[in-house]
């Protein structure tokens, strides 16, 4: 599993293609799923968002193989080898396309109402979808917009098959995604929601795009901070990859310290990150670790070594004076959550609460007793083993604390409805003890 949902996904393609900012490009969407992926990689780059509005041209006695497709604006793409073999009249290609071409105004003046398409005439334009699986809706929405007059076309998704390149490389000038498997059997199932895009979902998205591009923009809340920017943290001698996301008016923000073998795109803690921020609280997720440390497994478990990494990220966060005398908070899981509360026990650390997701607060040693931070321990009933070094560390915590058991969860909280327990036990937990610290030391 790569992304929390379609919106995630989104975020995550868009870091992939910000060159692209600040070029005259159009992205476009393939409906349905495709729309809320397109929707968030328009944003990220401040571009137009539009859909990619195609119907296949299914032959007539045999509709699932495809003879053509069409577009918007009378566009048409025919394979004029398979109506030859297929041996389909001109009468028979005219009724089929007069059928589909019905349905594709009709979902237009559904989607879009009374706007215009906007114009691909010389520009470079980003066909996204939520997945590639066989290609074919991909390809025919390249070809549409190379016909509509695309200058250059970019085939961008989320994940898509190892070696997919090569099937699809001649219908696009470019092609990204940051995720290209070889255990690929479908889309879905790289997503832990890949529930099903309605039609008011696109309609919403095309309208949330119009209305920015519209302007003018209001003033930003003093908080604001552009939605997963991707930043550089300063940790020391090295620089971390991270991913800030601040609320407007946020109440604090949340520093994640994943597990060992993990990293800042851990699913499970963008999941509970998405539920912080829906709360108000901002959350930076980022590495521990540079690529080349990663490689030694001493480095992933030097818990000492960690925590001087999350108090590295917490000085760069306080150093911001967007950020300054907003608390901080640290969420840790697993061997992530030894260094947390190794860092919330340093003198000075001035963490706000402490929340523990599978943790191994064991790996704290001595630090246990000096951290002052409120702090939650999340475990699930069926990890038996963390559950009883949980209780063993709770026991050696001298600052407020509570001990919270997921019945019938395991270590990953992989079972359904465990990880919504886990983000609303840290969402009010959070927000309960996210009062201004004081600043002296």
């Amino acid at each position: 599993m790569f992304f929390l949902d379609r919106r995630d996904a989104g975020r995550q393609l868009a870091a992939r293609l910000a060159h692209f900012k600040g070029a005259e490009v159009v992205v476009l969407g393939l409906p349905r799923g495709g729309v809320p992926v397109a929707a968030e990689v328009a944003r990220a780059l401040g571009a137009p968002l539009d859909l990619c509005l195609v119907r296949k041209l299914g032959v007539p006695f045999q509709p699932e193989l495809g003879m053509g497709a069409i577009g918007e604006g009378g566009v048409r793409v025919i394979n004029d080898d398979v109506v030859r073999t297929a041996h389909v009249t001109p009468e028979e290609l005219a009724e089929v396309e007069a059928r589909e071409r019905t349905v594709l105004e009709s979902r237009a003046r559904r989607y879009r109402g009374d706007r215009e398409p906007v114009g691909l005439e010389g520009r470079t334009v980003l066909v996204v979808d939520d997945g590639v699986a066989t290609g074919s809706t991909a390809r025919a929405a390249c070809r549409i917009a190379r016909a509509q007059g695309a200058a250059r076309v970019v085939l961008a998704v989320p994940v898509a098959p190892h070696g997919w390149t090569a099937r699809l490389g001649e219908d696009a000038d470019e092609l990204v995604s940051p995720y290209t498997p070889r255990g690929f059997s479908a889309i879905g199932q790289f997503y832990a929601d890949f529930s099903q895009t309605d039609d008011d979902e696109v309609v919403a998205c095309l309208e949330e795009a119009a209305a920015r591009l519209a302007g003018p923009r209001r003033p930003e809340p003093r908080h604001t901070a552009p939605e997963d920017r991707e930043v550089d943290v300063r940790a020391g001698a090295v620089v971390l990859r991270g991913q800030l996301t601040v609320p407007g008016d946020a109440v604090g923000v949340v520093l994640f310290a994943h597990g060992s073998g993990s990293s800042r795109n851990s699913p499970r803690n963008r999941f509970v990150a998405a539920g912080l921020n829906r709360a108000g609280l901002g959350t930076l997720l980022f590495d521990l670790l540079t690529e080349e440390e990663g490689d030694d497994r001493a480095n992933v478990f030097d818990t000492g070594l960690l925590a001087r990494r999350l108090a590295d990220a917490t000085g760069w966060l306080r150093g911001r004076p967007e950020y300054e005398g907003l608390p901080v908070g640290y969420f840790g899981a697993s061997t992530g959550a030894a260094a947390a509360l190794w860092a919330a026990g340093e003198p000075g650390a001035r963490v706000a609460a402490v929340v523990s997701r599978g943790g191994r607060p064991d790996l704290a040693g001595p630090r246990l007793p000096a951290v002052t931070a409120p702090t939650l321990l999340i475990v699930g009933g069926l990890d038996r083993v963390v559950l009883d070094l949980n209780r063993d560390a709770q026991a050696r915590l001298r600052c407020e604390n509570r001990l919270a058991v997921v019945p019938g969860a395991t270590h990953l909280f992989e079972e359904p409805g465990a990880l919504e327990q886990v983000t609303d036990l840290a969402r009010d937990w959070f927000t309960d003890h996210m009062a201004p610290v004081s600043h002296a030391v």
